[in-house]
């Protein structure tokens, strides 16, 4: 099978209106990534060498965001929405290439394995014409029943149309449908609008397939497969479900979760063994983490590169382009922006970092700001190895420190600092005897003075 051609036309003109959004449904996202983009996903997964994305509401929106989820996938306009079979029919010009097998998609079902793709794959490499994924459920109402004699699948019916007899059956539509490529245009043509919308439905080649002779079946997925999303309640279910797979497959490859529910993944989070993620961890887009670390809890990281046994938080926040070296530390209420912790380096407490390197072995004391914003453009700081900086200190860029420079506490540095050097960048203190009697005094005075006014 790996050798058959296959094009995924995925069905994505839903507007937004029922998610109460300007945003075209399936730009909505789900671990960061638009559920139309899971749904690209799963279909090279399960080995389409070409996308067909067809879209109405939301033309060049959709457009746009596709080139980065599928840039070589081809967009089809559906003008008028006419019914699912109209909408694939769309994709016309695609079809007319020749492939071998054909899936067709929607672009609201996020929840798609791979694997359901790949078994109706393998029906049609066995000859089948056209293949039905269906789910099974105790509740199947509102769902189109699958209707099967002698293990064929004969037709799909609405609950609407279905008899009393066939209402009782729970083997349900799952929307997801497999035709076989030297098939798929001839019977599309010959779907009707035979019902009260005048709409062209998919689900009519069922029947239409089995009456000129084809074989039809339906093959099993999960209810998963086939949840679709209409409104920001459903949106939300999916994530639920998204996030407890990703849980579930983080702890089977050796991360220790220790309040799973609590941790939320990105699409394209890469976490390693023996790492340690306590609650409350929120892990956005672009996240690559080693083996060996650990992430305390309330950290909030993004776009950021964690090397093996680092220690991050709690409370910490890694922003892009934050970039930490082997056993490096960031620590409570830190934040890393565009910067690289050297190994071995600490950021412990209360810091900002932006734009800068910290060589390894350094130390970063409480309260230390890499000043690197004049308002109109960005400047680095360069921290050598094994240098130490006090607290309370402002690194005002473009600035260096040297290796094993020693930055006073309290200091405002706006110049660069040689190697071993010892730099102060405060005012000299002035202690005066009893002055501070007399200023609360003076104060306390000015005070009751107020009152009586």
């Amino acid at each position: 099978m790996s050798q058959r051609t296959c094009l995924s036309i995925i069905l994505a003109a839903g507007e937004g209106t029922r998610m109460k959004s300007a945003v075209p449904k399936v730009l909505h996202t789900i671990a960061g990534l638009p559920m139309v983009a899971h749904v690209v996903k799963a279909a090279e997964a399960a080995g389409s060498g070409e996308l067909a994305l067809v879209i109405g509401h939301g033309a060049d929106e959709m457009r746009k965001a596709a080139l980065k989820f599928a840039p070589k996938a081809e967009a089809f306009v559906q003008e008028k929405r006419l019914g699912t079979a109209h909408a694939v029919l769309a994709a016309r010009a695609a079809i007319s290439k020749g492939y071998d097998d054909i899936l067709v998609m929607f672009g609201d079902t996020p929840l798609i394995d791979p694997e359901a793709l790949a078994a109706a794959r393998l029906k049609l490499a066995e000859g089948t014409a056209v293949v039905v994924v269906g789910f099974r459920t105790e509740n199947p109402s509102g769902y189109g029943r699958l209707i099967e004699k002698a293990g064929k699948l004969v037709a799909i019916r609405e609950e609407k149309d279905c008899s009393d007899e066939e209402k009782k059956i729970t083997f349900c539509n799952g929307g997801l449908m497999a035709v076989a490529g030297r098939h798929a245009l001839k019977l599309l043509d010959e779907v009707g609008s035979k019902n009260a919308k005048g709409e062209y439905y998919l689900t009519d080649i069922v029947e239409i397939a089995a009456a000129q002779g084809f074989d039809v079946v339906a093959t099993e997925a999960s209810f998963e497969n086939a949840l679709g999303i209409n409104n920001r309640a459903e949106l939300a279910q999916a994530e639920g479900i998204w996030q407890a797979r990703r849980r579930r497959e983080a702890m089977l490859s050796g991360v220790t979760l220790i309040a799973p529910e609590t941790v939320f993944f990105s699409h394209d989070t890469e976490i390693g063994a023996d790492t340690i993620v306590e609650p409350n961890v929120w892990f956005g887009p672009g996240v690559k983490i080693a083996t060996g670390a650990k992430i305390h809890a309330f950290s909030h990281i993004e776009g950021a590169t964690i090397a093996s046994n680092c220690d991050v938080g709690p409370f910490a926040r890694l922003r892009p382009g934050a970039d930490l070296k082997t056993k490096a530390k960031v620590g409570n209420f830190c934040e890393v922006k565009q910067a690289i912790v050297e190994e071995g380096a600490k950021v412990n407490h209360l810091t900002y970092i932006g734009d800068a390197r910290i060589g390894a072995g350094a130390n970063i004391g409480a309260g230390t700001i890499t000043c690197n914003y004049d308002g109109y453009s960005k400047f680095f700081t360069d921290i050598g190895e094994g240098a130490f900086i006090g607290s309370n200190s402002s690194l005002v860029a473009p600035v260096s420190i040297g290796k094993g420079g020693y930055i006073a506490s309290g200091s405002v540095i706006t110049e660069s600092v040689p190697d071993d050097a010892l730099a102060f960048g405060r005012a000299r203190q002035r202690t005066l005897a009893g002055k501070g009697k007399e200023l609360r005094e003076r104060f306390s005075q000015a005070a009751a003075a107020r009152k009586k006014g």
